[in-house]
């Protein structure tokens, strides 16, 4: 028995001097490798995969994708993005449209950005006259998109759909899709709008910004 005792001694410390004898002397790798035996695997998801203007998932095939975004605040400006084409960013305080005529092969990307000014809204009303048919006009406003704009543009904003055009007051942000010479699906948002309210204001003087996105069928044209 005593011999018994004597040689479980003995391997303990023969198991104790070379887990030492490996921990001094073995390379760090090799060590973190025998550590991770055992171990059960760490699943990871693929990183998700970016899609068209920032969707959550891609239009189905056939469709164009667009995202209009409303300014917010002095430093967050308008913007829209069409087939991932970001056709309009505000630099200043604006009422701004980009013109996307790429729905067929002869045709190409017009923009314009109007300014809260009594001449700028002759030249919107200019610019929603001269687009040929079979064009979507996408629209947003940032600071400021009511105060000059003349009743007869906003008349031409309202027989593109508009139903808040003339319901927009200082600061209000509003952002508008519209087709010239075909029809929009029924099932997609067209327009949103978001008043200025000091009690409920994002910032300092503006509302929160607003967006709508969404797909469109290429064989609408």
């Amino acid at each position: 028995a005593v011999q018994r005792v004597f040689g479980f001694l003995l391997l303990s410390l023969a198991a104790w001097y070379l887990g030492y004898f490996i921990a001094a002397h073995a390379p760090q790798r090799t060590i973190a490798a025998v550590q991770e035996i055992g171990k059960k695997p760490v699943l990871r998801a693929p990183a998700p995969k970016r899609q068209k203007c920032d969707h959550w998932s891609p239009c189905p095939p056939g469709n164009f994708a667009y995202r209009i975004l409303s300014g917010g605040g002095k430093q967050r400006r308008a913007k829209i993005c069409f087939e991932d084409e970001h056709a309009l960013y505000c630099e200043e305080r604006c009422l701004g449209l980009a013109q996307k005529q790429q729905l067929s092969s002869n045709q190409g990307l017009l923009f314009c950005c109007v300014t809260d000014s009594t001449d700028h809204s002759r030249e919107m009303m200019d610019f929603i006259r001269n687009a040929p048919e079979g064009t979507l006009l996408l629209m947003a406003t940032h600071d400021d998109g009511s105060t000059k704009l003349k009743n007869d543009t906003k008349n031409l904003v309202e027989e593109l759909g508009s139903k808040e055009i003339k319901n927009i007051k200082f600061r209000s942000s509003w952002v508008f899709i519209a087709a010239k010479g075909f029809k929009l699906p029924d099932n997609i948002q067209k327009e949103k709008i978001n008043h200025s309210d000091q009690k409920k204001n994002r910032y300092n003087g503006w509302p929160a910004e607003i967006q709508i996105e969404g797909c469109i069928p290429r064989n609408l044209v």
